[in-house]
């Protein structure tokens, strides 16, 4: 695969991640409080994640792959700039994060607004807010080491 296109899929994949965490957070949160109470605005949350973390999760494997491919094309991690390792590092703790959020968080969302648990379910959107603001402060962290890094 040419350099270009890996490339590509990379920042595609950073894009549609980085992104869709930038617009829920920014524009869909803050109308859905001023809109919505909770009964409805929880199942709206349990619904979007849905369908947004498994694309999420394309997009860190391809970001995975694509990244590993860009490092070994680059004669490997001993011959690539410090800002790769730190993207790397950074880009990792970030998909823990998505993880935790995918695996655990959301779930618990779902589940609670199906028996209507609101308070139960706020909460748990609550922690799900607080680690997507963490992961979008990480993602400056990256840009900047992307830009650091040419």
């Amino acid at each position: 695969m040419s350099r270009t296109l890996l490339l590509s899929l990379h920042l595609l994949a950073a894009a549609f991640w980085i992104g869709g965490m930038a617009f829920a957070h920014l524009c869909l949160r803050p109308a859905a409080v001023s809109v919505l109470a909770p009964p409805q605005r929880l199942p709206l949350w349990a619904a979007v994640l849905g369908r947004f973390l498994p694309r999420v999760g394309l997009a860190v494997l391809v970001l995975l792959a694509s990244g590993q491919a860009l490092v070994m094309a680059a004669g490997g991690w001993a011959g690539v700039p410090p800002g790769w390792h730190v993207m790397a590092g950074v880009g990792g703790a970030m998909a823990v994060i998505y993880l935790v959020i995918q695996l655990r968080l959301w779930p618990r969302l779902r589940d609670h607004c199906a028996v209507s648990a609101w308070p139960e379910a706020a909460a748990v959107q609550d922690r799900i807010r607080r680690l997507v603001s963490v992961n979008l402060l990480l993602s400056l962290v990256v840009v900047g080491a992307a830009l650091w890094a040419r």
